[in-house]
């Protein structure tokens, strides 16, 4: 009971940190109705344009603020430079689109920090173990669910609060009567990929803490579409209990299943989830259910 528990709690703190991703992909789908193939290597970008201000001397908080304004720019000149002019064209194309991102993005983290593992040095963390009743914990994890958790509160107060959060969400259920209202559809799917921008790059950020960073992370943008389409693709709720969920699957899938195959149980189990999920509710938990007659 006590190895179920540390396997769930460790779960939910980098389950946190999923869900921060999913947030990336949730928003862009639920604006413009684009699956984002490219959300891998936004993260990798983000975890590596922050080790990059930590070397340069700032603390690690600011060093994640000056992320985070980084990645809000980033996602206003992508959606520019690439995105703006598929306005209007078939959902396919600009899915497409983000495909070719993901390659560009990925050759670019390649060309400028290059392959090899780094890791942020002197640790942002305290090395020294926590333990309660029993149960040990590294403080990374504890810390970045600390961390995720406020940058979650502060989105959904965004989406739910604000006045581009609102215009975000009018633009999600209904375009026309958003903009018949004065919302710029372009500045809401602008925002959008500079929300994703920046969720993918704080959740890279920490995961990089963790394991270390190379080019690898930008799987983890993949192994989090299981956290999304489980919520729902248009549920930022759902994003984050998504996320979370996910955690929690693949820790308990590597303990106690992985013993019984190869390996690389803890990679399978999300994406067996998600495909269970999608058989008995194709629109997730929480997302919307379309009804087409003809």
């Amino acid at each position: 009971m006590r190895l179920l528990l540390e396997l769930v709690l460790s779960g939910i703190m980098v389950g946190s940190i999923y869900a921060l991703v999913a947030l990336g992909w949730t928003v862009i789908y639920k604006c413009s109705g684009v699956l984002n193939l490219a959300m891998g290597e936004l993260t990798l970008i983000g975890a590596y344009v922050c080790l990059t201000y930590y070397q340069w001397g700032f603390p690690f908080p600011v060093a994640l603020v000056a992320t985070l304004i980084t990645g809000f720019i980033l996602g206003l000149v992508t959606e520019r430079l690439f995105l703006r002019r598929m306005i209007g064209e078939p959902i396919l194309s600009i899915i497409m689109i983000t495909a070719g991102l993901s390659f560009f993005f990925r050759a670019v983290v390649g060309f400028v920090w290059g392959t090899d593992t780094v890791v942020f040095t002197p640790p942002v963390f305290p090395q020294e173990p926590l333990r309660f009743f029993g149960m040990v914990f590294g403080q990374v994890y504890l810390w970045s669910f600390a961390a995720a958790i406020l940058l979650l509160l502060v989105f959904v107060w965004f989406f739910a609060r604000s006045r581009w959060g609102l215009a975000m969400q009018a633009t999600a259920d209904d375009e026309t009567a958003a903009l018949s209202l004065g919302v710029s559809a372009k500045w809401v799917y602008a925002l959008a990929w500079a929300i994703a921008f920046m969720a993918a790059g704080v959740g890279g950020t920490l995961l990089g803490n963790i394991n270390g960073l190379n080019i690898s992370v930008g799987y983890l943008g993949l192994l989090v579409l299981p956290a999304v389409v489980l919520g729902g693709l248009n549920s930022v709720p759902g994003a984050i209990v998504g996320g979370i969920a996910i955690g929690v699957l693949q820790n308990l899938s590597d303990v106690y299943i992985g013993p019984l195959t190869q390996g690389g149980v803890k990679e399978i189990a999300p994406f067996v989830f998600m495909i269970g999920v999608l058989l008995i509710r194709p629109y997730g938990l929480w997302g919307w259910v379309r009804i087409e007659r003809v």
